[in-house]
């Protein structure tokens, strides 16, 4: 299960003050749990099982297997919303299944021959994930790796290796007909940062190797807690009330701090998610991550020392799983490291962390959520709890949690430059 500790916050947010506050705003979560109508082009994500159902499921999992019987490498071709969500959970739970290479989020002709050069000696299938096939990343890379496979393969087989997942009706379903491409639907009432439990990411996950029954186990789980729990024992919501009083106080800042190095693409996911959503009108707070223990010899300083900008959000697993433990062995030398004998590494890393939290929650408020395990039921469960409390807190901000006019900016120009 997930459980948010604010013990090491209540010096600055304390306890009887937030809960004053989630009474004050219950009808913001009311709002959240029901789903509002002005939203409900965008809120497909809400019930897990309206894009996960079991029928869902069996589909994506047949597909998946087809695929992998084809291909030990799947191209992902997808950029922000379109990759983070499968990719963290590949990266964190390093599943066994036909090995995931990611394209489309990048216009660097160096770091696009990377990728050509990685699929050779592998047979490959790949998959254009676009909503509405406009982005110039993701449809630039398609085309590049869609004449890779036809060189490779020949204008049939190639179409074989095809997968494109985009919005039923759209130029790129028209494609799929024509050519024969696998058309698999975007979900039509999630935007793409909130697509983490739709086919979008399932699909790539199964063809890793993930168990997507349990991911979606656990976020079902989720839901059923977040949607029914009160004000005052909704965890969710009690973040994004903290997150909210801590804006009215000036904190401008999010730090989302980890010392497993296997959160270094979910940590990716979630600040698209809260930068996306909550950056507009001259409001929001920034999202920024720091990958512990690594970042305390840089970040560290300015988060200890620094001007009193931020707050922090830790990510804690409680228990070690299978890989997660390292004996240090006795000392063949004088390193001057003796203290260290038969030392885990797992215990080494939490007393980093332990002490981390300590010394910094003495400057600035720092929350925790805390995971039993880090496993596919706990990594669902996450990308509910922060796709909730998302919600929740663009609407305390006083924003559309759900739009993303700014993004719009830099398109416009950039076609122009490029003769569109």
């Amino acid at each position: 299960m997930l459980k948010l500790n604010r013990s090491f916050a209540s010096s600055f947010v304390a306890e009887d003050e937030l809960v004053s506050y989630m009474d004050e705003h219950a009808d913001v979560l009311a709002r959240c749990q029901a789903g509002e109508d002005r939203y409900a082009d965008s809120l497909g994500w809400l019930s897990v099982d309206e894009w996960a159902s079991d029928t869902i499921l069996d589909r994506t999992c047949a597909l998946a297997e087809q695929i992998r019987s084809m291909a030990d490498t799947f191209v992902v071709i997808g950029v922000g919303g379109s990759n983070n969500g499968s990719r963290s959970v590949q990266a964190a739970l390093a599943p066994e299944g036909a090995r995931l290479v990611w394209a489309g989020n990048t216009l660097s002709a160096w770091e696009l021959n990377r990728v050509l050069d990685e699929l050779e000696g592998h047979d490959v299938v790949i998959d254009c994930i676009a909503k509405n096939f406009e982005t110039l990343e993701p449809g630039s890379s398609f085309r590049l790796l869609r004449q890779y496979l036809v060189e490779r393969y020949g204008r049939e087989e190639a179409a074989r290796r095809i997968v494109c997942t985009g919005t039923i009706g759209s130029p790129l379903e028209d494609l799929c007909r024509a050519e024969g491409y696998t058309f698999v639907p975007f979900a039509t009432n999630v935007g793409g940062r909130y697509t983490a439990l739709t086919e979008v990411h399932l699909l790539p996950m199964a063809v890793a190797g993930v168990d997507i029954r349990a991911l979606v186990a656990g976020a079902r789980t989720m839901e059923r807690l977040l949607r029914t729990a009160p004000a005052g024992e909704n965890s969710a919501f009690a973040y994004a009330s903290a997150r909210n009083m801590l804006w009215d106080r000036g904190y401008r800042v999010e730090l989302l701090s980890f010392f497993e190095p296997r959160f270094r693409w979910f940590s990716k996911w979630w600040e698209q998610l809260f930068a996306e959503s909550e950056g507009k009108d001259g409001r929001g707070i920034f999202p920024a991550a720091a990958e512990c223990s690594e970042e305390l010899h840089s970040l560290g300083q300015f988060v200890q020392d620094g001007t009193h900008i931020l707050f922090e959000t830790f990510l804690d697993v409680l228990e070690p799983g299978a890989g997660d433990s390292l004996v240090l062995g006795g000392t063949d030398v004088a390193d001057a490291f003796g203290y260290l004998d038969g030392k885990d590494f797992w215990d080494i890393n939490k007393a980093s962390f332990t002490a981390t939290r300590e010394a910094h929650a003495g400057m600035l408020p720092c929350f925790t959520l805390e995971l039993d395990c880090l496993d596919e039921e706990h990594m669902g469960m996450l990308f509910y709890w922060f796709a909730f409390a998302c919600y929740a807190s663009g609407e305390l901000l006083g924003v559309n949690p759900f739009d993303q006019p700014g993004v719009e900016a830099y398109k416009r120009l950039m076609f122009d430059a490029l003769g569109k």
